[in-house]
C-alpha cells in the first residue's frame, strides 16, 4: 500500500505565511497594539537597568571608609527590574486570547475544508497522518505569531538600542565589535539553520508516517489478529521509527553544531568589548561605571541573540509544520455550491438519473448513459454484478462526485444546482457495511438529527425495533458501541443505522446492500423493517440479493455500466434474461446451502443462459 502524499507545494515564508494569518489576527488589532505597547515598555525597561546600574557604581561614595548607598537609584533599579517581568506578564495576557483564538480558527477552517473535500480524496488519505499534520499545525500557528511578532521584533529593538547608547556615549569601536558580532552571529544562524531544515523536514516526514502507519493497524486491530501479523505489523511500524531515529539524531547532531557556533561567536564579541573597557578604564577615559555598563549590555545582549537563533530556528521549523497544514488547506474542493445555488425544494421527492456517464478514472467510465427515473414515493431496485457501477449511483445522487455528463435531478431540480447542505438533508441511506462512531447508542442514533429531543430518538429505536435491546443493556442507551461499531453484531449496527435514518426523516431513501452482510434469519428481519420505513418514500435499493427486491416497483439490471434490462421481477424472470440467470444461480446457491436437492434440469437451465 503506498500512501498519496500531498503535492509538493513551494516552501513558505514568513510573509506569506503571516499574510495567511492576518485576517484572523485583526479581529484582536486593540490587543496587539495594547500588547506592542506594554512589549516596548519592557524593552526600555530592561535596557534601562544596565543605565541604573552605571550611576550606581559611580555613586557609591568611598571616602572614609564610609559606604554611602544612593538609595533613590536603588530604588529605580528595583522598579526597572520588576517592570521588566511585569509588562512582559502583562504583554503574555493580553496576547494570550489572540494566540489561542487565531489557533483555534485556522485549525477549525482546515477540518472544515477537508470535511468539503470529495470522497475522491478522502479515499486516498491517510487518517493518521492527516490528524498528525493538522495536530502540528494547530500548534505552530501560535507560536509563529509568539516568536515572529513578539519575540523577533522585540530582540530587533533592544539591539538597536543597545547600539545606539554605546554609539553615542563611547567610541566608534565599540559600535564595531557589537554590530560585527551580532552581523557574524545571524548570518551564521540563518545559514546553519536552513542547511539544518531537511533533517527537520525529513524527521517530520517520519513521523507523520509512522504515526499513519500505527492508526491503520489499530483501526484494523480484528484484522491483524485474525492473519497473525503482529509481528508485520511491528515490523512495519518499526521502519517508520528507524526514519524517525535517525532523521532525530541527525536534527540534534546539527543543532549541537549550531549551538557550539552561536557561543563561539557570542564569546568572541564579549571578549573583544571587555578588552576595549579596561583599556578605557586603565586609560581614564572610561569610569568603572561604564565598564559596569558595557558587561552588563553584552550578558543582556547576549541572552537575546541565543534567543533569536533559538527563535529563527523555531520560526523555520513551525513554517515547515504549516506548510503541511496550509497544503492540506489548499487541496481543491472537487465539488463545490455553484455561487447561485438554492436550497433544494422537495415536493415528493422524484429522482432522474438522466443520461449519465461517469468514471474516477477520466479513461475509464463506470457508468454510461443511465437513464432511468424513481416516481415519488416509489422504489427501485438497481442489481448488477461487482463492479457494474451500482454504488455509484447513490455516491453521484449524494453528490460526492460530480457527473461527467448528463445530469440527476429531484423534483426537477439539477442537484448540482442547489446546495449540498439541503440535497443531503433530503437524503437518508441505510449502508452495508455501518460505520458508528465510538461513542454511545443514543449518540449515534441521534446523529440523524443532533437536536432531536431524547423522545424522539427513543421513538427512531422503537421504529427500527432496536428499543427492546437497548433497554436490556446495563446503560441502556448511554452504552458505548466502541471504535466503529464493533461491540455490536451485524444485525444491531444495521439496527442502530435504521434508527438514525428514520430520526433523519428523509424523503428519499438509498438502501446500498444493506442486509447482504447478514444472515438469512437476521437479513429477513431487516428487511421487514427496511420495507416499513419505505413505504411512501422515493426509494432506491442497491442489491446484491435478488430476493430482497422482488416487491420493487421497478428493477434495473446494470452491466458493465449500463442498463442492459428493466422491468418488475416476474417480467424479468419471463424476459429469460441476465436477470433470470441471476436468479436462478442464487435459489440454486441457496438451495444447496440448505441442503434442498436441485435437479440437473434447473443446473442446466441456470448454465445455460447467458
Amino acid at each position: 500500500m503506498t500512501e498519496n502524499p500531498i503535492p509538493p507545494k513551494p516552501h513558505a515564508t514568513v510573509y506569506g505565511t503571516l499574510r495567511r494569518l492576518m485576517p484572523h489576527v485583526w479581529h484582536y488589532r486593540w490587543r496587539v497594539l495594547v500588547a506592542l505597547i506594554l512589549l516596548v515598555a519592557a524593552k526600555l525597561a530592561n535596557v534601562g537597568v544596565p543605565l541604573v546600574m552605571k550611576q550606581l557604581v559611580d555613586g557609591l561614595d568611598l571616602k572614609l571608609g564610609v559606604l554611602v548607598v544612593p538609595v533613590l537609584l536603588l530604588m529605580s533599579y528595583g522598579a526597572l527590574r520588576l517592570s521588566t517581568s511585569l509588562f512582559q506578564e502583562l504583554r503574555g495576557v493580553v496576547f494570550a486570547r489572540v494566540l489561542a483564538r487565531t489557533s483555534r480558527e485556522i485549525t477549525l477552517r482546515v477540518f472544515s475544508h477537508l470535511h468539503a473535500l470529495s470522497l475522491r480524496f478522502h479515499l486516498d488519505r491517510r487518517t493518521g497522518g492527516v490528524a498528525r499534520d493538522v495536530e502540528r499545525g494547530m500548534t505552530s500557528v501560535s507560536d509563529l505569531l509568539d516568536w515572529t511578532i513578539y519575540t523577533i521584533l522585540p530582540t530587533l529593538l533592544e539591539i538597536s538600542l543597545v547600539s545606539a547608547i554605546l554609539m553615542t556615549r563611547y567610541d566608534w569601536s565599540f559600535t564595531v565589535i557589537t554590530l560585527a558580532t551580532v552581523f557574524t552571529y545571524v548570518v551564521f544562524t540563518f545559514s546553519v539553520t536552513e542547511w539544518r531544515l531537511r533533517y527537520y523536514r525529513a524527521k517530520n516526514e517520519a513521523d507523520t508516517e509512522a504515526n499513519a502507519r500505527s492508526v491503520d493497524s489499530l483501526l484494523n486491530y480484528e484484522t491483524v489478529k485474525y492473519f497473525g501479523n503482529e509481528k508485520h505489523e511491528l515490523g512495519r511500524f518499526d521502519v517508520a521509527l528507524i526514519q524517525f531515529e535517525e532523521a532525530t539524531v541527525k536534527s540534534l547532531k546539527t543543532l549541537a553544531v549550531l549551538n557550539i557556533g552561536q557561543a563561539g561567536i557570542v564569546a568572541i564579541g564579549l571578549t573583544l568589548l571587555l578588552w576595549r573597557a579596561a583599556v578605557g578604564v586603565v586609560a581614564g577615559t572610561m569610569t568603572l561605571g561604564d565598564f559596569v555598563l558595557v558587561n552588563a549590555f553584552l550578558i543582556q545582549l547576549a541572552v537575546p541573540l541565543n534567543y533569536l537563533g533559538m527563535v529563527y530556528r523555531e520560526v523555520k521549523q513551525a513554517l515547515t509544520n504549516l506548510e503541511r497544514m496550509f497544503a492540506l488547506l489548499d487541496e481543491p474542493q472537487e465539488v463545490r455550491d455553484a455561487p447561485d445555488a438554492k436550497p433544494l425544494a422537495t415536493s415528493g421527492g422524484a429522482v432522474r438519473f438522466e443520461h449519465v456517464s461517469f468514471g474516477y478514472d477520466p479513461q475509464r467510465d463506470i457508468l454510461r448513459d443511465v437513464d432511468f427515473s424513481i416516481p415519488s414515493g416509489k422504489t427501485v431496485a438497481v442489481v448488477g454484478t461487482t463492479g457494474a457501477g451500482k454504488s455509484t449511483l447513490a455516491r453521484l445522487l449524494y453528490r460526492f462526485y460530480d457527473v461527467n455528463s448528463g445530469r440527476i435531478l429531484i423534483d426537477g431540480q439539477d442537484i448540482r444546482a442547489v446546495t449540498q447542505d439541503s440535497l443531503r438533508s433530503a437524503i437518508g441511506i441505510v449502508p452495508q457495511d455501518t460505520v458508528l462512531f465510538n461513542d454511545t447508542i443514543y449518540y449515534n442514533i441521534a446523529y440523524g438529527r443532533p437536536d432531536a429531543t431524547r423522545a424522539e430518538v427513543i421513538a427512531a429505536a422503537k421504529a427500527a425495533h432496536i428499543h427492546t435491546f437497548i433497554e436490556s443493556l446495563p446503560q441502556g442507551y448511554e452504552t458505548g458501541v466502541g471504535e466503529r461499531g464493533l461491540k455490536l453484531s451485524g444485525g444491531e449496527k444495521q439496527r442502530v443505522a435504521i434508527a438514525r435514518t428514520v430520526l433523519k426523516n428523509p424523503v428519499i431513501l438509498v438502501f446500498d446492500e444493506a442486509t447482504s452482510a447478514l444472515d438469512t434469519r437476521t437479513e429477513k428481519i431487516i428487511q421487514a423493517e427496511l420495507a416499513e420505513i419505505a413505504r411512501e418514500r422515493t426509494t432506491l435499493i442497491i442489491a446484491h440479493r435478488l430476493s430482497t427486491i422482488v416487491d420493487a416497483d421497478e428493477i434495473i439490471v446494470l452491466d458493465h455500466g449500463r442498463i442492459v434490462e428493466r422491468g418488475t421481477h416476474h417480467a424479468l424472470l419471463a424476459h429469460n434474461g441476465r436477470y433470470a440467470a441471476l436468479w436462478i444461480m442464487q435459489q440454486q446457491s441457496r438451495a444447496s446451502a440448505e441442503g434442498i436437492p436441485v435437479s440437473a434440469s434447473e443446473a442446466d437451465t441456470a448454465l445455460a443462459i447467458p
